[in-house]
């Protein structure tokens, strides 16, 4: 396991929990509608701040736990 693929590998966990909340929330759960949007928003901004900086604060802490991620080596 690598940085890299620890950190998709959390962002789509992140996302199905979302999706999850979402769907609470359009079965008329309010409260789990707003926790599912601003946790998707906090996704985007992340996103949105690697796409302009190319850095992720979590790609950086995954890297300094699990190593970087040596894509021409076979496994």
């Amino acid at each position: 396991m690598c940085g890299d693929k620890a950190q998709r590998i959390l962002m789509a966990i992140m996302l199905g929990f979302i999706m999850y909340l979402f769907a609470m929330g359009c079965q008329g759960d309010a409260a789990m509608f707003k926790i599912a949007v601003v946790l998707q928003t906090f996704i985007i901004i992340m996103l949105l701040i690697f796409a302009f900086t190319n850095f992720c604060p979590s790609l950086w802490f995954f890297n300094k736990i699990f190593g970087k991620c040596d894509w021409d080596k076979k496994e």
